[in-house]
């Protein structure tokens, strides 16, 4: 497929066309990207820009030094920026982040294999699922066990629910924070609906603990079907007109082109993933790139933007939302017959009548409980598309029935670190809009 830019109709005020472009994943894409990739591992530019600090002098002779954060509500999470402001404009920022930070993967070290996924919820709280998911199909890999096909087109179905439900979120508040305060409720009525769908799966909505090592607790019910069905034919209207509020909103854009941005290179510098990259203009999807859950069994495209500013992920968002319904729509319509779990009785409690009428249900149902399921030893990495990029788990396992060491890749905590540089030479309001545009979401951030 050849890069197209989207259509749009024209509007009053000569507004300029949307600089988002559509890629498909083609052999050529894949050797442009690693020749790019490979040019940012040999080239020497440092990766955080010289700060320009008291050689510049100003009316009066001083800098203004303020905290941005962090209770500060316009930074949407627990973090504080330290900010060298010559008026509005930035000269240069420090971050302080841990404000919140639990020590969750050492807290993994101690606890079962599968007491861990509540502690992957805590993570992107905005999309639970997908953390939880993430990890199962890491221990998954680790014990060479084969999912059923079924289960695989369940978990994307969820998956891409969860990342509906965070880019939802994120978008609305970057129109918040330009002052457009009425779509922030528009897409809440929707995620909603999403909600709704996990308890049906789940019975809980924010910190899910969806899923199991091995598949699912159980099938999805009736219910869950007609609430699927109803969100698929009511939620691309209601998603339009959320979308016609700033898409093409003359202030919105105004606000948003050019605040925050970062080129493809530095982005690769910075180690970026997921929609900050691609708004940057590399098509790199792990979706694609390293398909899990039967993801090349759906067609859909990965949307890039050009200037890697506030608008173009803005933008790449709002495109992944209809991407993301796309894959929902075709991962339903094909969803294969079979069982929701794989053959792993270690990992999922037996029936009550068998374990009062069974010896061996019994056996496992307490090695299940107090947590006495032992796993083969080996090293193991396994990332997926989570919603701010590539969430990864690197897992050591020594044999025994908790992890020896497991560390998160967390995409917020790689990109946070250009934030200094996106913001010098910006304004404050510009620095609200680009941290939010970026998605920084605390829990993820300090872990």
């Amino acid at each position: 497929m050849k890069e197209e830019d989207i259509a749009f109709s024209s509007i009053e005020n000569n507004a300029e066309e949307s600089t988002l472009k559509f890629k498909e994943v083609t052999p050529e894409s894949r050797e442009a990207l690693e020749n790019l990739l490979n040019k940012v591992a040999d080239s020497n530019s440092e990766i955080i820009q010289e700060k320009n600090n008291d050689s510049k002098e100003t009316i009066d002779g001083k800098y203004a030094t303020i905290n941005f954060g962090p209770t500060h509500p316009a930074t949407h999470g627990i973090f504080q920026n330290i900010l060298k402001v010559d008026g509005e404009k930035i000269i240069s920022s420090e971050q302080t982040v841990g404000y919140i930070h639990r020590a969750f993967e050492k807290l993994a070290e101690r606890r079962p294999y599968n007491q861990i996924t509540p502690i992957t919820d805590r993570l992107n709280y905005c999309s639970s699922p997908i953390n939880n998911m993430g990890w199962h199909m890491t221990v998954e890999k680790l014990i060479g066990v084969e999912i059923p096909k079924r289960v695989q087109y369940m978990r994307v179905i969820i998956m891409e629910l969860a990342r509906i439900a965070d880019h939802l979120i994120c978008n609305s508040v970057i129109g918040v924070d330009t002052g457009a305060l009425t779509s922030f409720f528009y897409p809440f009525a929707e995620r909603e609906k999403i909600y709704e769908l996990y308890e049906e799966v789940c019975g809980a909505r924010l910190t899910t603990n969806i899923g199991r090592i091995g598949g699912f607790e159980r099938d999805f019910t009736p219910t869950f079907h007609e609430k699927l069905k109803n969100f698929l034919r009511t939620f691309p209207k209601a998603f339009e007109e959320f979308n016609s509020m700033l898409e093409r909103n003359r202030i919105f854009m105004d606000r948003t082109k050019g605040a925050g941005p970062i080129s493809a290179e530095r982005a690769l510098n910075y180690s970026f993933t997921g929609p900050n990259l691609r708004a940057a203009g590399v098509d790199y999807d792990v979706r694609v790139m390293q398909p899990y859950s039967s993801y090349e069994d759906f067609d859909f495209i990965i949307p890039v933007g050009v200037n890697g500013d506030t608008y173009d992920r803005f933008m790449v968002r709002q495109e992944e939302v209809r991407q993301s319904i796309k894959i929902i729509e075709q991962a339903y319509k094909n969803l294969p017959e079979g069982d929701y779990k794989a053959d792993l009785p270690e990992f999922y409690l037996p029936p009550k009548e068998e374990v009062y009428n069974n010896m061996e249900a019994l056996i496992y149902h307490f090695k299940i409980v107090m947590g006495e399921t032992e796993i083969p030893a080996g090293e193991v990495y396994h990332s997926v598309e989570g919603g701010n990029g590539e969430l990864g788990y690197y897992l050591i396992s020594d044999g025994g029935r908790t992890p020896y060491r497991l560390q998160f890749r967390r995409p917020c905590f790689i990109y946070y670190q250009a934030y200094p540089e996106m913001i010098t030479g910006m304004t404050i309001s510009d620095a609200v809009l680009t941290l939010s545009s970026m998605n920084v979401i605390a829990g993820e951030l300090d872990a």
